[in-house]
């Protein structure tokens, strides 16, 4: 099989969730045996199409742009048997680099008017390659790719306008931002994003299994909605961007006992915790009162307002200085050597903080 796989994201490497999504289905596709070319369409130039019909008449099939679309990925797309379009969701359907990508591709296309089941399509002078859409968003509802789904399958869909096109698959990923934060979860859906990479060179599909657990939810909406306001607000007050925040490594500030207990909840390392099992107890003073305790247990961590019976570590720190050393404005060691908070019981679980909420 051959593939052409588009990516139309803005953004490189790490910050690009849609980037980081189409490597892995990418992989599966190679492991399959799939010969695979990825394209990221921020670097070729592709010029707007400008509705001249050029190519249904003076040069039937050929575009009248002299660019990369024209020179060399209209050819290609031409040669796949497969093409992914990967796109983050913007406005709710594709962004516009993929959108001029796709309007570029009407070269295939005849004049001529032909009708099947009630809708009228041009006929095409070439095979369309099959598709399958892969998005992104940040929003945690799967219904934010209602419209996206509706206009890939009017497209590109069994019932579509074309009856000659075929859409494989749709792989829509809700709360991308959050997801790179749940260690556990994230290792799931592109480890099941690889899957869906191999399944559809073997079978041409998705499993409803794989596509369960590349849409599984991150947390309860609420919580994503938590989470997500609190890091804006971090970016906010700290006057940084999105990848700059990323860049130096940072947390969300905390600004309550319960976004503290989200925040270390999302950010615990189940491989660095290993086979811990113990009790963290924190008494916060200062600006928010109050207390909350981490129960750890091979692997897992459960976060709970109030005071535990027996805690192996108990922690009095005020507030904003374990805030501070959350988002890494403060050493938590140094803090400890000022006094700035003190710690009963096992000192252990302190050392081991960074490997604990690290990962």
């Amino acid at each position: 099989m051959k593939v052409l796989a588009l990516n139309s994201s803005a953004r490189t490497g790490g910050e690009s969730k849609t980037e980081l999504m189409l490597n892995h289905l990418v992989e599966g596709m190679r492991d399959a045996g799939a010969e695979v070319e990825v394209v990221h369409l921020r670097k070729k130039n592709i010029k707007n199409c400008i509705g001249c019909f050029t190519c249904m008449t003076k040069t039937p099939g050929q575009c009248i742009h002299k660019d990369d679309m024209s020179a060399e990925l209209f050819p290609k797309w031409l040669q796949s048997d497969l093409v992914v379009y990967a796109s983050p969701l913007f406005q709710y359907t594709v962004n516009a680099t993929m959108k001029a990508f796709i309007e570029r591709t009407f070269p295939i296309c005849e004049p001529f008017l032909e009708q099947h089941g009630g809708r009228t399509f041009h006929p095409l002078r070439h095979k369309h390659p099959a598709i399958v859409m892969l998005s992104v968003a940040g929003f945690p509802e799967d219904s934010v790719f209602d419209q996206l789904s509706s206009w890939a399958n009017y497209l590109f869909g069994k019932n579509g306008r074309q009856p000659e096109v075929k859409l494989v698959a749709e792989i829509y990923r809700p709360a991308s931002q959050e997801m790179i934060h749940v260690k556990d979860k994230l290792n799931d859906i592109l480890a099941a994003t690889k899957q869906a990479g191999r399944e559809l060179v073997d079978s041409v599909r998705v499993s409803p299994e794989t596509m369960a657990r590349i849409k599984q939810p991150i947390d309860d909406l609420e919580s994503v909605a938590e989470l997500a306001n609190l890091y804006w607000k971090t970016c906010i007050s700290e006057g940084i961007t999105p990848k700059q925040f990323e860049r130096k490594g940072m947390a969300p500030r905390p600004d309550s006992i319960e976004s503290l207990m989200a925040i270390l909840r999302v950010g615990f390392n189940p491989q660095g915790a290993g086979d811990t099992k113990a009790i963290m107890q924190f008494k916060f003073s200062g600006e928010v009162e109050g207390s909350c305790h981490f129960k750890i247990d091979n692997g897992t961590i459960e976060a709970r307002a109030g005071t535990a019976e027996k805690p192996d570590l108990t922690i009095q720190v005020p507030f904003e200085v374990w805030a501070d050393i959350i988002t890494g404005k403060a050493d938590g060691a140094q803090m400890l050597m000022e006094q700035k908070y003190t710690a009963e019981g096992d000192l252990l679980l302190l050392m081991k903080m960074n490997q604990l909420f690290g990962g």
